[in-house]
């Protein structure tokens, strides 16, 4: 059962530099983060969790609370309308037309079970719950639009090869920009939810894998064959900020995030991966735009730049793609069946 009571203030959270996977500077939710029944995903938190019941919090009045508020909304920002509650509130839309009003790039963020709206931003569908059929009438209505899917990894039920092939074809077929996973924590409620929605029996193989074996190697492996398969049918491989081709610094700044990131999640030179997420910290807060301040002279300038961010960054504000980020981009892209045997999985990859 879901109860919507209009009674919250809207959940705005900040980000001082780009962090994965949605890459906002502000994030707004008119809703609360526990929104759907048996398996909730807090797409802010990054978490999903399990009930039978939920209490969801409906913001009253988006303008006021986004006008009340302390500091000023920076872009880019993410709506995150995800479920029902934006079918019958429209809370989300409230809040992505003030966004326009003041000029901020801004992203809607919806899911399967609610309404698609064809606007002119950026709209991103959360692959949850994995109904395809549903998920194809939305995609079918998000055609000829500015969007992208985004998949909850999410042992078993995100992880399943066949579906993650359906649903990238889905994607392309009908004109996304981008097919992408989106790391989730399961807490325990979550995987009892999950057990019970998939019927697992207590001694099959797959339920003692959700809830005693370390589902990291799996979540990883399964996100970097979500990107081999966005980058072999033509699709960006990572949720696309609004606005990507302006050359602003958090663009930059997400490129360094984006390879220090998946270096990080590779276990590949862990020290530079470290340096490049510095580098695009620093980059966010310059005051300064990096591609005139790479007009003028070159970028070792900044002193506090490694020379592989210099590097990239050169590449960058030249419009070209830096060779060190390909070859990242390039490894990180691994089919998960390229890592099998004999049908099971190796955990490494």
């Amino acid at each position: 059962m879901i109860v919507y009571r209009k009674a919250a203030p809207l959940r705005i959270k900040r980000a001082a530099a780009p962090e994965p996977p949605w890459w906002f500077a502000t994030a707004l939710a008119p809703y609360g983060p526990r929104r759907a029944t048996p398996v909730a995903v807090d797409y802010l938190d990054l978490r999903a969790s399990g009930a039978e019941r939920v209490d969801v919090a409906v913001a009253a009045d988006v303008r006021d609370d986004l006008e009340r508020t302390s500091t000023r909304i920076a872009g880019p920002v993410l709506i995150d309308a995800a479920e029902v509650a934006e079918t019958i509130f429209r809370r989300g839309a409230e809040a992505l037309a003030l966004m326009a009003e003041w000029s901020l790039p801004a992203a809607m963020l919806l899911s399967t079970r609610g309404e698609p709206l064809r606007i002119e931003e950026r709209t991103i569908l959360a692959a949850w719950p994995l109904e395809i059929d549903a998920l194809e009438r939305q995609a079918a209505i998000l055609r000829g639009t500015d969007w992208g899917m985004a998949v909850p990894v999410m042992f078993p039920a995100t992880t399943d090869l066949a579906a993650l092939d359906r649903l990238c074809s889905l994607a392309a077929g009908n004109g996304a920009r981008f097919f992408a996973a989106i790391p989730v924590e399961i807490d325990a409620t979550a995987k009892q939810a999950l057990a019970r929605s998939l019927t697992l029996p207590e001694d099959d193989e797959t339920y003692q894998h959700l809830f005693h074996a370390n589902l990291e190697p799996v979540h990883v492996a399964t996100e970097r064959h979500i990107a081999a398969l966005a980058a072999a049918a033509g699709l960006e491989d990572f949720v696309v900020p609004p606005r990507w081709g302006e050359p602003a610094n958090w663009n930059a700044a997400v490129v360094l995030t984006l390879t220090a990131t998946r270096m990080l999640a590779m276990q590949r030179d862990t020290e530079m991966a470290g340096a490049l997420a510095r580098s695009a910290r620093l980059v966010a807060e310059l005051e300064k735009p990096l591609v005139r301040i790479a007009e003028a002279a070159p970028l070792s300038i900044i002193e506090a730049l490694d020379p592989t961010s210099v590097e990239i960054l050169t590449d960058w504000a030249a419009g070209r793609d830096s060779a060190f980020v390909q070859q990242v981009n390039a490894r990180w892209r691994l089919r998960r069946d390229a890592g099998m045997r004999g049908g099971r999985m190796k955990d490494e990859g």
